[in-house]
């Protein structure tokens, strides 16, 4: 079964919600004329990472992500990227939404793994559960960013039938070699395709300095080769048709799944 997907590297406006979703609102209808069924965003796409904007914004996100069903439904597309978001207990969160091609949520992810080099367990509350969802491509499974350098995670997907990971980024340039090993390690070992959306340009963290991105956002198959991949910096939109039926081809050609002891694995 081929989908067409497109992943948007963005260099996003901190704190600059009505330039970001204009980009993207651009860029929805380029993938759209591509023949894209999906658009991936990177990390906190719509605001950036100013923690004291990003507080006074996040009791819109409603509104944020009802325009973002709008323009789902108008150009025909699922969409995916992690924005800002209250969660159930009305805490700041950074959140991962699926939003299929009637508009209409279909999975909600908040970042479990905080990372705390940027104090961002500080400001945002993490979330306790994982988000695997059936679409008419199969199951997807949800992570954001730091979530990448935790595999538990992506075995766990695995485990659960996951065919494709959304994973939107904000790695710095770097450490752009992690962010490309750890999509391709994440790939090849879980055997599923792995679709990591990195931002590019430059982010003032007060403080913290400035932050230059990665870039280098990729589709990687289950066979750890890329299918496309951007280049480190500036933005791009790129679009490519991935045949998930290579999912069920490498796990049966190389039983890895199979072939695990979880005997062996306790601790203790």
């Amino acid at each position: 079964m081929n989908m067409t997907v497109s992943i948007a590297q963005m260099a996003v406006a901190t704190a600059d919600l009505e330039t970001n979703l204009k980009k993207g609102e651009d860029w929805m209808a380029e993938a759209a004329r591509r023949g894209s069924e999906l658009v991936c965003f990177p990390e906190l796409w719509t605001t950036g990472f100013n923690w004291a904007e990003n507080e006074r914004l996040a009791p819109g996100h409603e509104r944020v992500i009802a325009r973002l069903g709008n323009l789902a439904a108008r150009y025909g597309l699922w969409i995916n990227g992690s924005l800002i978001a209250l969660n159930e207990r009305g805490q700041v969160s950074n959140t991962s939404v699926l939003i299929d091609d009637a508009g209409r949520i279909v999975g909600t992810y908040r970042k479990t793994h905080l990372f705390t080099l940027i104090h961002e367990e500080a400001h945002m509350a993490p979330g306790d559960a994982l988000c695997a969802v059936d679409t008419p491509w199969g199951k997807a499974g949800l992570a954001i960013c730091y979530d990448i350098r935790f595999p538990e995670l992506f075995r766990t997907y695995a485990l659960k039938g996951v065919r494709f990971t959304l994973t939107p980024a904000a790695f710095p340039a770097p450490r752009r070699e992690h962010w490309k090993t750890l999509l391709r390690a994440r790939a090849i070992e879980n055997q599923m395709f792995m679709i990591g959306v990195n931002q590019s340009g430059r982010e003032d963290f007060g403080p913290d300095g400035v932050v230059a991105y990665g870039g280098a956002s990729a589709i990687i198959d289950p066979w750890g080769e890329a299918v496309v991949e951007a280049g480190d910096v500036g933005e791009a939109l790129l679009t490519a048709t991935i045949d998930l039926d290579r999912v069920e081809e490498v796990r049966a050609r190389m039983r890895v799944l199979c072939d695990r002891r979880p005997d062996l694995y306790e601790l203790g």
